[in-house]
């Protein structure tokens, strides 16, 4: 289990990864940089022109070590994948109650809960910290933590799977529109009007789609590991090349975890209006600096502990991906009676 804790990134442009025993070997114009047990590794994230020998793709498939391939800015390319774990009986169940429209609609409740139930959380103690500077509207804030609330409120109720889809996207909206206000340092430069992506056309959307992409690595690997699906989803539905499992898990992890560390490298300004370039297009990218500033803090960030309120036990941030993936399989095979979102307290 720990090793899903471990992800490799490599951002060095012109890097070669290679196999040599039981080892991944990263190297630089034929210098050796790098040497990492296999064992120690969940997944591997290559960034740009690095290049990767065909004994390793075979030799991290073997391993269960996910190998994806993203542009320099972070955009998805592919992945390499082995035979899938599991039993087959699990993915099976899997497809089934995802072709059930009200099975879908109670479970997309339930990722939902769990993403407004994290945003309100965020909000409460933003205005906790600093509801008491001057630039901070804690009336627009408080009203939007009262309407969360309230649909909080309405997903106690059956509803069917659009009419939760579109709570979901309401829910949204009311979060963003304050997020600005979460934002107490380096507020001319890293301004935030609404959530824009492909392109982001400003530098906190430009973080928070990063910080995003590197999520779903890992909710997709947690996935794998327990033998679902990541590609069969409820809340989002089947469409080619996305991974709607995994995106509908990541629902609850966007507030507690992607969202704050973002307003967190802002705040403690371990991120600059520098380290980002606007193009021609209007779409702003982060330069190299500013990328592996983000990943070392990302990575830092999943190894703090933090008590799993389901399960009733403390865990690293990185292995709440994984309960979470347990629980939800636990969930199809019928040992327990219903998959408990992670709400943050």
């Amino acid at each position: 289990m720990k090793k899903l804790l471990n992800t490799l990134f490599v951002t060095s442009q012109g890097a070669y990864l290679s196999k040599e025993g039981e080892t991944v070997v990263v190297s630089i114009e034929r210098e050796v940089k790098l040497r990492l047990p296999v064992h120690t590794l969940g997944g591997i994230v290559c960034f740009g022109n690095v290049a990767c020998s065909p004994f390793l793709m075979g030799f991290c498939a073997e391993n269960g070590v996910g190998l994806s391939f993203l542009t320099e800015q972070g955009r998805f390319l592919a992945r390499v994948q082995g035979p899938v774990s599991g039993n087959v009986l699990l993915r099976r169940q899997q497809y089934r109650l995802a072709d059930d429209q009200a099975f879908s609609a109670g479970m997309a409740r339930m990722f939902l809960l769990g993403k407004i139930a994290n945003s309100r959380t965020v909000l409460q103690r933003a205005m906790r910290d600093h509801g008491d500077k001057d630039h901070m509207d804690a009336e627009r804030i408080g009203k939007a933590i009262q309407r969360l609330t309230s649909y909080l409120d309405t997903l106690e109720k059956d509803n069917d799977l659009d009419v939760v889809r579109g709570f979901e996207g309401d829910a949204a909206h009311i979060y963003f529109s304050v997020f600005d206000q979460l934002i107490v340092s380096q507020k001319d430069d890293f301004v935030f009007a609404e959530r824009n992506r492909r392109p982001p056309l400003d530098n906190v959307n430009c973080l928070l789609s990063f910080i995003y992409t590197l999520l779903v690595h890992d909710i997709r690997s947690s996935l794998e590991s327990v033998g679902l699906d990541p590609a069969v989803g409820f809340l989002h539905r089947d469409r080619p090349g996305r991974p709607g499992l995994a995106l509908d898990i990541m629902e609850e992890f966007r507030p507690f975890l992607a969202d704050r560390l973002a307003l967190s490298l802002i705040n403690l300004k371990q991120v600059q209006a520098k380290g980002f370039n606007k193009m021609d297009s209007g779409a702003v990218l982060m330069n190299d600096e500013t990328r592996k500033t983000v990943l070392i803090s990302y990575q830092e960030r999943k190894k703090e502990e933090i008590y799993h309120p389901f399960i009733d036990e403390k865990v690293s941030v990185g292995m709440l991906f994984y309960v979470q993936a347990l629980l939800l399989a636990r969930y199809f095979r019928g040992d327990i009676d219903g998959y408990p979102p992670f709400i943050w307290k």
